[in-house]
């Protein structure tokens, strides 16, 4: 299994990780996951950036060495860098907006500041397409906020609703959580170039939506 490139110089690299592929070999043990997968591909140790839930898609960033991620670590930390995430949610929710509501950095630990802004992109019956914004990077950020607000992500096994989730699974074949890490973009912590990565919506994601009439305009 090799993982689509989306960006490669001397320091950075970025790839587009499918839903359901953990990045770090965690507690349940992982046979594959997103680190080896990458350090295969370019024979070569790689430092994990940030991170993406194992149930989200998208852009995922690596350092090829170790001072590199620090300093590109210090830029997601610092709000430095500019995330925007495409969300299927259950409800209509305003056209935009800002959530500003306090989430446990891990998940039992304290409550700390957390914003995620959004925009309503398209609807569907009792659903809606919204892009998010997080201004900050909190564990499950983006599934706690919408939940917050009363419009949780379709296919979101813990903060969804479990019938909303089987309709999508029977109707559209949707059978994975419905956000995706659309892009990122930051100055480069090396070169000083501003950098602009895209990653394209799998077809999992895309068909159902697609089905939906839902077209993503990226």
């Amino acid at each position: 299994m090799s993982l689509p490139c989306l960006y490669e110089d001397g320091f950075l690299l970025a790839v587009n990780k499918p839903a359901g592929l953990a990045v770090h070999r965690g507690a349940a043990r992982d046979r594959t996951f997103a680190l080896q997968l990458v350090r295969d591909q370019v024979g070569r140790h790689v430092h994990a950036v940030h991170r993406l839930d194992r149930a989200t898609s998208g852009v995922l960033l690596f350092a090829l060495d170790p001072d590199t991620a620090r300093r590109m670590q210090e830029r997601f930390e610092a709000g430095e860098v500019t995330k925007r995430y495409l969300a299927l949610v259950r409800g209509i929710p305003p056209e935009s907006g800002v959530i500003d509501h306090p989430i446990p950095r891990d998940e039992d630990g304290p409550r700390v500041p957390a914003v995620t802004e959004f925009r309503r992109l398209a609807t569907f019956e009792r659903y809606a397409l919204v892009e998010a914004r997080p201004r900050t990077g909190r564990r499950h950020q983006i599934r706690r906020h919408f939940k917050y607000l009363s419009h949780p992500l379709i296919g979101d096994v813990r903060y969804g609703k479990g019938e909303h989730n089987r309709l999508f699974r029977e109707r559209f074949g949707l059978h994975r959580l419905a956000l995706h890490a659309l892009e990122l973009a930051f100055e480069h912590s090396e070169t000083g170039l501003s950098v602009r990565i895209m990653a394209p919506v799998p077809e999992d994601l895309a068909g159902p939506l697609r089905a939906m009439g839902m077209e993503v305009a990226e």
